[in-house]
This record gives structure tokens, sequence and C-alpha cells, in this order.
């Protein structure tokens, strides 16, 4: 990759996972033994993000699974830090390097022998009596869902201004194509590559109303409108819920900033990730 010279890498590690800050420490180690600056830090570091923003950093190197990976993003992306991830985990779409294999990555990664690959995100804002209230930006998706009563929500979908849809659901999942293989996977969305610029809605547990996945066309923006009659909540990536009050207005569309990935395989990696997921489902031994 011309034109980026790695001399500072961050090395980030799951604070609660004595494993993963061991090898950080290695890694570490490693880095500095062929002459770079290398820090191990943690993702729960408050001062790690001002430091990273101001370019304190060349690679971000993310230590666990897609969980780590979700965190190292909400770091490294607004600042344009580049993220590399090396899987302690038991399964990463996000993560192409293998804990066997991080030396000859990082070999390569210091011989400018990699590529970078761009992954959209969402920019997600909350309004409440007409002003923002929180902004977020999103790795994998925003979530729109009931609380803590077992009773679907109402729901409605505008895009680009215009009415969508009334859901009444258990909740609604706003994705990027990298989420496309999270939660709303799981929910019956379809795989979106990850390169497009696209937004994906995938409703989850629909009731009398809408069920399929809609795949919006690049630049669309979407606004999400809770009928608030009992406890609705936002998730953005997995993170603690925010309660949604009657009023309340969930803005999304393509953010100015996109994730970058340390890559070292090609475009067809992807895929090749995909289908060893697929083998690998308990379902798809049990057919073989």
């Amino acid at each position: 990759m011309e034109g980026l010279q790695i001399q500072k890498v961050v090395v980030l590690a799951h604070p609660q996972v004595r494993e993963a800050l061991d090898e950080a420490r290695q890694v570490a180690a490693f880095l500095r033994g062929h002459g770079v600056q290398a820090d191990a830090g943690l993702l729960n570091d408050a001062a790690l993000r001002a430091r990273i923003c101001h370019r304190a950093y060349d690679v971000l190197v993310a230590l666990g699974g897609d969980g780590t990976m979700l965190r190292a993003g909400h770091l490294a992306a607004p600042c344009g830090v580049p993220v590399l991830g090396i899987n302690l985990g038991r399964f990463g779409f996000l993560i192409e390097v293998q804990r066997d294999q991080w030396r000859r990555a990082l070999e390569r990664l210091l011989a400018g022998d990699f590529r970078l690959e761009r992954r959209m995100m969402l920019a997600v804002s909350l309004y409440r009596d007409g002003q923002v209230a929180q902004q977020w930006d999103v790795v994998n998706e925003a979530v729109i869902c009931r609380g803590r009563a077992v009773r679907p929500v109402r729901l409605s979908a505008y895009v680009d201004g215009l009415l969508l849809t009334h859901y009444v659901a258990d909740g609604l999942i706003v994705a990027t194509p990298t989420g496309s293989t999270a939660y709303a996977l799981a929910a019956g969305g379809p795989i979106l590559p990850p390169e497009l610029r696209n937004i994906l809605l995938v409703p989850v547990a629909p009731h009398l109303s809408v069920d399929r996945a809609v795949v919006l066309a690049e630049g669309s923006s979407v606004a999400v409108v809770p009928h608030v009659d009992h406890e609705v909540v936002i998730s953005i990536d997995g993170q603690d819920p925010v309660n949604l009050q009657p009023g309340d207005e969930v803005h999304l569309r393509a953010g100015e900033h996109s994730l970058l990935f340390v890559r070292f395989q090609g475009p067809e990696y992807f895929y090749q990730v995909l289908t060893a997921y697929m083998r690998s489902h308990p379902l798809v031994q049990k057919m073989g």
C-alpha cells in the first residue's frame, strides 16, 4: 500500500480478557523489535480516542473477536486510522488474520504489502423536541425495538422524506453492508457485499406488517418514528439501549466517515469467510 508509512501503532485488546492483554503485549514487543513505536492500550481508555484523532498512530491493531473490532472501529474510523484485526475469538466475519498468523501479517504490514478496504458507516441522530439529543457513528446496525415488555412496537419508516411503511414488530434493524452479516442475517436479511454503500432495513418478528427486508438505494436517508405507548429503545452496535420517548425521531444516513480495514487478501476473501461460516453452522453439519 503506497503512501502509508507504518511508524506508530497502537495495539488494543479487550480489557477484561487476560489472554488478549498478554497477546497484545507480545504484538507490541514484536513491532518494537522491528523499529516501530508500539503502545499496548485498553479499549476503554477514554484518552486513547483523543490520541488516535490527533494522529498519534498510523494503524490500530485490535485483538479479539468481532465485538472488539466494533469497538476499535468506533475509536479509529472517525479519525481515519486503519484497523487491523487479529482473531482471538471463535469466529470473526470482520477479521482476516488468525492468531497463529499475526507475525507474518505484521511483516507484510510493515513492508507495505496490504490494501485498505473501505466500509460504509451510518450516521445516526436522535431528535427530541426538534433538537439533536444524541449522535452515533455505526459500524453494523442501529436497532429500534421493544424493551422489557414482550409486546411488539409500532414504527413508521420514511425514506428520503416519504413514508415507506408502518411496522408492527419486535423491532427494526437498520444496517450497513457490514452489518448484513450480523443481527440482520440472523433476522433473515440478505447478505450484501461489504464494498456497497446501501442501507438495509430488516424487521424483527413482524406481525401483520411488511415482513421482507428492503435494500435502499445508495445515498438514501431514513427516518424512523416510534409510536411509544410502552418501552421502546434504540441500541447501537449491540451497546446498552437508550430509551425513546413520545415524539422522538431517529434519522439515519450514510456517514461521512468510513471504517478502513487492513487486508492482505483480495476482495474474494469475503466469500471465502462466508462459505466457511456456512459450512461450520451446526445445521449444515447435520445435513452433511
